[in-house]
């Protein structure tokens, strides 16, 4: 069984940032990803980046993280979302790992040391 995952969902890069620094300096947690979602008509539209973090370790230091994520993004753009999954599958731990880099292109950054 893999390690807790926590995910939080915000607006903006630089808040992206500073939450998963505040996640990091909180608990005992490696920032596995910083995702970003650029719908395909974001130039036609004026849209907003939404950007997310995924930390991952024990489920308390998890939580732990996520709750100091939340309160950092809120004092910059404010959290769409957050969510725990304690005990993600093989599947969802590989899913967690992939950050999207472009519109259509994935790519994968390592774990944190």
């Amino acid at each position: 069984m893999n390690n807790a995952i926590g995910i939080v969902e915000m607006y903006g890069f630089v808040t992206a940032i500073t939450a998963a620094d505040a996640a990091a300096k909180a608990a005992d947690v490696k920032v596995i990803a910083i995702d970003t979602n650029k719908p395909a008509n974001a130039e036609a539209e004026e849209v907003p980046l939404i950007t997310a973090i995924k930390v991952q370790g024990e489920v308390s230091a998890v939580k732990a993280a996520v709750d100091a994520a939340v309160l950092a993004a809120n004092t910059v753009s404010g959290v769409i979302c957050s969510h725990v999954i304690s005990g993600p599958t093989d599947d969802t731990q590989t899913m967690a790992e992939r950050i999207s880099v472009g519109k259509d292109i994935v790519g994968q950054i390592k774990m944190n040391a």
